[in-house]
């Protein structure tokens, strides 16, 4: 059992300074932690836009060249460019983050549920804070060799962030929130996308490069030491949560017991829904990781916007994502609260809009040729839609298994991490020009794994709690024997 005993006078004191309740500190706290780890993901993106040596735009074919847009921002500081690395092996520098990713996700859910979710969050954090921090040294005295190392490294301390948020939402948020608050939490991704291209683009425009490094490491750093003094792994660990709040919680969310047996993994990885979820993960990621990475490249090769401007138009799409993931957030509790619909379909149809829409919009941006408010317009409204899959399958793991959140998440959103490390090095070989046409074949292969693996997920997934829920490897549900 939790630590619930009374709490001591200074407790008490304390917890009166706390008007906004502590599920609620604790995610706001998790959005943050959220948007430090993409900024700090995302900044390289823009940052290897100026790295690099300038693109020579006379070998490029007359169909694939946009006229540069009017440079009202001004040359940045450092527009000359530095390293001269291929399509490809910025491909593969923008990919090696991932590579790391995946390897702590199975690690970091299992700590996390053993544990709990804070230290597996915030020490991640804080890992890829310092190596943000020495980044900029690394690419002066090591250049590409000792970056992609570097970014394996970021990508290793990372990989515990969404399973320990998984596991911290399990254990802090009831069943009636969880579409509001898990939106809030999860949504940090597409403010973390908006500050690191917004931010970058003018942090590049006024200062040197490695100011991106240090700034955003700062901030990470920042969160540690503020997340560390007021958060803690449940309702029942927590020092200075009011009573009120602690038993409304404990009575909403049983704590776990300590003598739950081990993680089911055989009836874990036998069981249709998770492949479904996984599949839904595997599509998205395509998705999310081709926008992430890769459109700054797309705006200033193909559409030729200054670097002022790129990061301006980089950071819109994130910008509606956010807006729309808040806003089907309640509308998904709605939903399910006053019984509209099921869970399972409520997810279902949350992850079906953020697939087909945004695989749509997708292509549609690439057929828009090089007028820049149309493509800037689909874009915004393709990264939009997909933020409708945070109030659908993407809690999905809190629906199937409160007890192995993190486990589940761990495992969906590791394998998904994959196509981070496929899609930036495809996308490399794939634009070895950097022309539209060429462009346009990456968004249709991306139109067709979003729509497959969105069609997997809403005939198969599954919003119940499912029977390996409590620690035994069987996927059959039980059934009370009729009395005699």
């Amino acid at each position: 059992m939790e630590n619930t005993q009374a709490q001591p006078d200074w407790a008490i004191k304390l917890s009166k300074a706390f008007i906004v309740p502590q599920r609620w500190i604790l995610a706001i706290m998790g959005f943050f932690a959220i948007v430090n780890a993409y900024t700090m993901r995302v900044c390289l993106s823009q940052a290897i836009t100026v790295l690099v040596i300038p693109r020579n735009y006379t070998d490029t074919p007359k169909e694939g060249l946009c006229e540069a847009d009017d440079p009202s921002g001004g040359p940045p500081k450092s527009s000359s460019g530095t390293y001269d690395w291929t399509q490809e092996r910025q491909g593969l520098i923008l990919a090696s983050f991932y590579i790391g990713y995946l390897i702590t996700h199975v690690p970091g859910g299992i700590l996390a549920d053993k544990f709990g979710g804070k230290w597996t969050l915030s020490l991640g954090i804080l890992a890829t804070a310092i190596f943000t921090l020495i980044t900029p040294v690394t690419i002066v005295y090591t250049e590409d060799i000792g970056l992609i190392v570097l970014r394996v490294l970021m990508g290793l301390g990372e990989g515990t962030t969404f399973p320990a948020l998984s596991c911290l939402l399990s254990a802090w948020v009831p069943k009636r929130e969880r579409g509001m608050l898990g939106a809030l939490v999860l949504g940090g991704g597409q403010v973390g996308s908006i500050l690191g291209n917004y931010l970058s683009g003018l942090l590049l425009h006024h200062f040197d490069w490695p100011w991106l490094f240090y700034f955003f490491g700062a901030l990470a750093i920042l969160w540690f030491l503020i997340f560390t003094a007021l958060c803690y792994s449940s309702p029942g660990t927590h020092p200075f949560i009011k009573a009120k709040e602690r038993d409304y919680l404990q009575g909403e969310i049983p704590p776990k017991s300590k003598d739950m047996p081990g993680t089911p993994w055989k009836a874990i990885f036998t069981s249709v829904p998770m492949w479904s979820l996984i599949s839904a993960q595997i599509g998205h990621d395509w998705g999310f990781y081709i926008m992430v990475s890769c459109l700054p490249k797309y705006m200033a090769d193909v559409m030729r916007f200054s670097i002022k401007n790129n990061g301006l138009y980089s950071s819109l799409p994130y910008m509606m994502m956010w807006i729309i993931s808040l806003t089907s957030g309640v509308v998904a509790d709605l939903m399910i609260n006053r019984n509209c619909m099921s869970i399972t379909n409520t997810r279902k149809i949350m992850t079906g809009f953020a697939a087909y829409c945004p695989a749509v919009l997708m292509v549609g941006a690439s057929y828009a040729g090089c007028n820049r408010i149309l493509v800037v317009a689909l874009f915004t409204l393709c990264m939009g839609t997909m933020g409708t899959y945070y109030a659908g399958m993407k809690l999905t793991p809190l629906d199937m298994s409160p007890n192995y959140a993190g486990v589940l998440m761990a495992i969906s959103n590791g394998i998904g991490s994959l196509t981070g490390v496929i899609t930036p090095y495809l996308v490399g070989v794939m634009t070895p020009n950097t022309t539209m046409m060429e462009w346009r074949l990456v968004f249709w292969v991306a139109f067709v794994v979003l729509v497959v693996t969105a069609i997997v997920y809403c005939i198969w997934a599954s919003g119940e709690i499912q029977p390996f829920n409590d620690g035994t490897n069987s996927n059959k549900k039980k059934t009370e024997e009729p009395p005699k």
